[in-house]
């Protein structure tokens, strides 16, 4: 099996930042907005594979955000598919400020029918 990996940017701005979304007082890269595009990129890497009206939520992350980043930089993300059992998709997820390594993690996502799981929350 080849090697599934996805790559996804982001500009850290003003939005983005800690003190904007409540998660620390400093204007730097907020760690959820960090574990978000991580999740971005897990999502669209298997994305294509899926059938038609399915896709992936994420179940669980276990990361770590090591180095701060300022605003107006530009953050990558990497998910690369480690497994895949059945319906649970397990990635390593790596984000990057100018090719240094700021965050990394596993984070698994489980595939679902999009119209039955949303139906669910109705009820």
């Amino acid at each position: 099996m080849a090697e599934k990996v996805f790559e996804v940017s982001m500009a850290v701005t003003e939005e983005k930042t800690a003190k904007a979304m409540g998660s620390g007082d400093l204007p730097v890269l907020a760690t959820p907005a960090m574990i978000a595009l991580m999740e971005n990129a897990a999502m669209q890497c298997v994305a294509a594979e899926l059938e038609d009206g399915m896709t992936t939520v994420g179940v669980h992350m276990n990361a770590e955000h090591n180095k701060a980043t300022a605003v107006g930089k530009t953050v990558m993300a990497r998910a690369t598919l480690n497994s895949q059992e059945g319906r649970s998709y397990v990635f390593m997820v790596e984000a990057f400020e100018d090719g240094v390594q700021i965050g990394v993690g596993e984070h698994t996502r489980v595939a679902v029918n999009a119209e039955r799981f949303l139906a669910k929350l109705a009820k």
